[in-house]
């Protein structure tokens, strides 16, 4: 018989021993299984998405930036090669830039959920300035 896992639970495990171990007060991870740490400037969500069998880590940088070809080529290739285990990534509807990590829920243990959110904080806030200045925030006046 095979056992049933409730990934739900499993990272919400995950998420408070993340902040008991670095003395952070996160909040606990909702009911629909949403979580949030922030590092720097830079907050990422954790979604588990256990219908679809997918935590999904993510971090806006931007607002609806404005990419001409060569902008989104930059991002593409940083992507590619400058932002580990996270990618770029627009979000469908309101084309606000995210960073993203994409994981399946099964086999996933503590060491490698901390991992997964240690490299997309770091990445994030080490991205989330330069960015503004590369694309220009559409919420400043300009």
């Amino acid at each position: 018989m095979e056992e049933v896992v409730d990934h739900q639970a499993r990272v919400a495990q995950f998420l408070e021993q993340f902040g008991r171990e670095r003395n952070l007060s996160l909040p606990t991870l909702s009911a629909e299984g949403v979580g949030s740490i922030q590092r720097g400037s830079a907050v990422v969500s954790i979604h588990v998405l256990a219908d679809r069998g997918v935590l999904l880590l993510l971090s806006r940088l931007a607002a609806a930036p404005q990419l001409d070809a060569a902008k989104a080529t930059r991002l593409l290739t940083a992507s590619f090669i400058e932002t580990g285990d996270a990618a770029f990534a627009l979000h469908p509807q309101t084309g606000d830039l995210y960073l993203r990590i994409l994981r399946g829920l099964e086999g996933l243990d503590y060491a490698e959920f901390e991992d997964i959110v240690h490299s997309i904080a770091k990445t994030a806030d080490a991205w989330d300035d330069k960015l503004k200045l590369e694309l220009g925030d559409p919420a400043e006046p300009k």
